[in-house]
């Protein structure tokens, strides 16, 4: 499960790279970072990144 989550924040990262570098998507841009954030820490709180 900590693999999906990282899977996710990672695409969500790229997503948002993407997005500020082609200047596309406005707010949902940085929308998607927010959530990518938020997931990151919630692992990092909870733990579940320690394992591999």
């Amino acid at each position: 499960m900590a693999g999906l989550l990282w899977a996710v924040i990672v695409i969500l990262f790229v997503l948002w790279l993407l997005g500020f570098l082609l200047h596309f998507g406005g707010g949902l841009i940085h929308l998607l970072i927010v959530i990518a954030v938020i997931l990151l820490i919630y692992n990092l709180i909870t733990g579940r990144g320690a394992r591999i």
